[in-house]
């Protein structure tokens, strides 16, 4: 092994030691990991740039500015007790009901989105029934990543594979990927709560004061709220058609973003408090991992791993298909699932080129892996990420190894059951 593929591997497993360890905060860790790349020549700072991945870094600040502004409306705290009195005041239906909106949101928006949205209401009704909100927010970062498995617009690995394989339509991902994805939602949520069940427990006072609250009183603007739906309302219609109209998901929460500015912004303070909502952060521990992991790519540890695996299926499709879908959940709960993916869809179409007539077993496979993945480790999604820094803001701390211990056996658990849905559908003929 060459030595720049040496310093690149010893790079990153410091920079995950740390992250994990959490004895310095994980954007310091990732930052440092990532000029640590650079001063080694390891990668260029040119090249380092092509390796972020600009359109997530777009959406996630203009999604985040946008639900600052709508936030100011009360708009959160009435879907709150709206959900909650649904469910009479009852934490674990609370806990349910949150997470099947999570999860439906998440397909026809995005995880990203969706979770900038849900946390807020989450914070506002754990605090009336005054519940730990922990269990909450790692339900939701769960259902998220499986929601977002759904359709082609639900996650950034759906995004790129519809994008690379042009016959893979917005109908094939929810006929190929919805049924496997509810299925595993209901199983799932059985589970947490079960694990649940003991720690979610309020008062008979409580619940009968959230009963007794008007939903209405909490939207406090009511042109502010008009001029904030529209924005959202447009922006996720943009969402939708945004191949059609050629713009990427960024362009569409950027845009949103400085039109809602436009409208609402009369001084340089309410800029200024719109700016200071966006986890920065969040943002900055992006640019670091996008930069640490550029140097696996760059020096071809990830691609020689994907290749060396393929390789070793002997072009078998069963094995291919199994494996592809093993590795990617395995790989996408510790490295960001974006780079992975963008290494394999290169590489399975080079296998259609080598004589496997259908990749689609392939495909499926490479996305169930990517997004169901995501839930392996708190670093596996741009959602989870958004999750623990938006809990952050609000005294909570989710530490890496807690949400380890839940979501990881959970990763396995919707892996294996996406196994057999692949098997049975299209490889036992």
């Amino acid at each position: 092994m060459e030595k720049q593929a040496i310093l690149a591997i010893s790079v990153f497993l410091l920079t995950y030691a740390f992250i994990i360890s959490e004895k310095v905060h994980r954007t310091i860790v990732a930052m440092i990991g990532g000029i640590i790349m650079l001063a080694l020549g390891v990668v260029s700072q040119e090249t380092a740039l092509h390796h972020i991945d600009f359109n997530t870094l777009g959406l996630l600040t203009g999604m985040m500015i946008i639900v600052a502004i709508t936030g100011e409306t009360g708009l959160f705290k009435y879907i709150a007790i709206v959900a909650a009195k649904k469910a009479k005041g009852d934490p674990l239906k609370i806990l349910f009901l949150l997470a099947i909106i999570t999860a439906v949101s998440s397909a026809f928006l995005d995880n990203v989105t969706t979770v900038l949205l849900m946390v807020p209401v989450t914070f506002s009704i754990t605090r009336q029934l005054k519940v730990n909100p922990e269990p909450y927010l790692i339900t939701e970062i769960i259902a998220s990543n499986i929601g977002g498995t759904a359709t082609l617009i639900g996650d950034p690995p759906n995004i790129m594979i519809g994008s690379a394989v042009k016959e893979l339509s917005f109908m094939a991902f929810i006929n190929n990927l919805a049924f496997i994805s509810a299925v595993t939602l209901i199983i799932t949520l059985i589970i947490l709560l079960l694990i649940y069940r003991k720690q979610l427990k309020t008062t008979e006072e409580l619940k009968s004061g959230l009963m007794s609250l008007d939903e209405k009183k909490e939207l406090k603007d009511k042109v502010l709220l008009k001029q904030s739906l529209i924005v959202l309302s447009l922006t996720i219609l943009g969402f939708f058609l945004h191949q059609l109209l050629h713009l990427e998901s960024a362009t569409v929460a950027l845009g949103g973003a400085f039109i809602l500015l436009l409208l609402t912004s009369k001084t340089d303070h309410d800029l200024e408090h719109a700016f200071s909502r966006v986890e920065w952060s969040t943002i900055f521990f992006f640019v670091g991992l996008f930069v640490v992991v550029s140097g696996l790519i760059e020096t071809g540890i990830i691609s020689s791993l994907a290749r060396s695996a393929i390789a070793f299926t002997g072009g078998d499709i069963k094995v291919t298909a199994i494996l592809i879908l093993w590795l990617s959940a395995i790989a996408s709960a510790f490295v960001d699932n974006i780079p992975f993916v963008a290494t394999m869809i290169p590489m399975i179409q080079d296998m259609g080129l080598m004589g496997i007539a259908n990749l689609e077993p392939l495909w499926w496979s490479l996305a169930l892996g990517a997004c169901f993945g995501g839930n392996g480790s708190l670093i596996g999604a741009s959602a989870n990420l958004i999750v623990v820094g938006l809990a952050a803001q609000e005294g909570v701390h989710i530490s890496f190894m807690r949400f380890f211990f839940i979501g990881f056996p959970i990763m396995l658990l919707s892996v294996l059951i996406a196994t057999v849905y692949v098997y049975i559908r299209y490889l036992a003929v």
